[in-house]
């Protein structure tokens, strides 16, 4: 078959054949056409073709003893064309060349031969393509892997959704929500979010800024405000959280620091839930920016985290089992975090105590009127500029007045 014989095989065998071809009877030619047929591999027409009379007209590249039309150099060029055109398809890198090359020449940046700026002008869309076609491969495999872990993380167990296997409290899954109404540009206002995976026992600290100190200093109030001792924590794999800074917190601290698979949102379903049941439900999807905002945020989380933890009830999932094509789900009772706490053996008598008491001295009508209040304050700051959140709900809602959800 052609692919087991090389180029100079094939040649030197058209040419035994072919003076002995040229002045064979109708018969021969039928006989010594089989023969190359069945020893080369050709379609029996382009075996005539070859051995014919005018087989000196065919292309060279046909017959593989063809030369290169464009050289190294017009591929070099090609390459610098490509890059300064931010990488485009063959066919419009062919309509833009001659501009582009003249600009290049214009400016300084290159100087081409006349045969190489020739050449590169000469080919055609489906050349350059061609002539591309090895340098946007290795340009490919340049791209980094999804999910490379850092050598930091590498030090840092991975948790599942599946591996809680019902934990005591103190186990905290911890999340970043961001206040930019909708774009990314410029500084804006977080909230480092924790909840208990035991009691859902939730607690939020607002940041001027995302970075690793602030986080240790905002974990630091966590856990002075967590009416239990914190046992471990687990985050996603945001550069925040994966840290020299925090692991070694940990360590200092005797934390468990674990972390979620990347991509996984589902192993974090804890604090994902409450991020949008208890965060944006309260505070919103509005841009905060500045000092003033982040002070308004804070008094909000302080009135937030008693009225939910002492009188928003919730539900839990104890188990789920699949029938066939559905899913059955089986779920606690509704209680309050706080309940969850003082029924919970591994809780500690006097932590109920200060628990009863302080839910015994919280007023709840006046504490949705203090979340009312600091809503209101909050809806004074909001960040005008790149907040497109107000933008797309005025597109949307034009005729209504858009508020805050209670």
């Amino acid at each position: 078959m052609v692919k087991n014989l090389s180029t100079p095989t094939r040649g030197e065998l058209i040419r035994a054949l072919k003076e002995r071809y040229m002045e064979s009877s109708k018969k021969e030619k039928t006989k010594i056409l089989d023969e190359f047929s069945s020893v080369s591999g050709y379609h029996r027409k382009h075996a005539v073709r070859l051995l014919g009379r005018h087989s000196h007209l065919l292309h060279p590249s046909r017959q593989g003893l063809g030369r290169r039309i464009y050289n190294a150099a017009v591929g070099e060029a090609l390459i610098i064309m490509w890059e300064a055109a931010d990488r485009i398809c063959g066919k419009r890198l062919k309509a833009i060349l001659p501009n582009l090359v003249d600009a290049m020449e214009r400016h300084g940046h290159i100087c081409l031969d006349p045969e190489v700026h020739r050449g590169l002008l000469a080919a055609s869309a489906a050349t350059l393509d061609r002539l591309l076609r090895p340098i946007r491969k290795e340009a490919k495999s340049r791209k980094k892997k999804r999910g490379t872990p850092k050598k930091v993380s590498r030090d840092i167990r991975v948790r599942t959704f599946s591996d809680w296997n019902d934990p005591p409290p103190g186990f905290l899954e911890i999340d970043f929500v961001e206040h930019n109404g909708g774009s990314t540009a410029g500084s804006y206002v977080h909230t480092l979010v924790a909840v208990d995976i035991c009691s859902e026992w939730i607690e939020c600290v607002p940041l001027l800024a995302k970075s690793q100190a602030l986080v240790v200093e905002a974990l630091e109030i966590i856990r002075r405000q967590m009416p239990f001792p914190v046992l471990g924590i687990d985050s996603d794999n945001d550069t925040s959280f994966i840290n020299e800074t925090l692991l070694e917190y940990c360590k200092v601290n005797r934390l468990e620091l674990t972390r979620s698979r990347a991509y996984r949102k589902n192993d974090q379903a804890w604090i994902e839930q409450k991020n949008g049941a208890v965060i944006r439900r309260f505070i919103g999807h509005d841009r905060y920016s500045g000092i003033v905002a982040g002070q308004a945020l804070a008094l909000l989380c302080q009135a937030v985290r008693f009225y939910v933890n002492f009188f928003q009830p919730s539900f839990k999932l104890l188990g789920k089992e699949k029938i066939a094509a559905k899913v059955k789900r089986c779920y606690d009772k509704p209680v309050t975090p706080c309940e969850r706490l003082l029924s919970h053996p591994a809780i500690d008598i006097s932590i109920k105590e200060k628990l009863q008491e302080l839910g015994r001295s919280l007023d709840p009508v006046g504490l949705l009127h203090r979340i009312r209040e600091q809503q209101s304050a909050l809806a004074a700051l909001v960040d005008p500029e790149n907040n497109l959140a107000g933008v797309f709900c005025q597109a949307k809602f034009p005729e209504k007045i858009v508020q805050k959800s209670p």
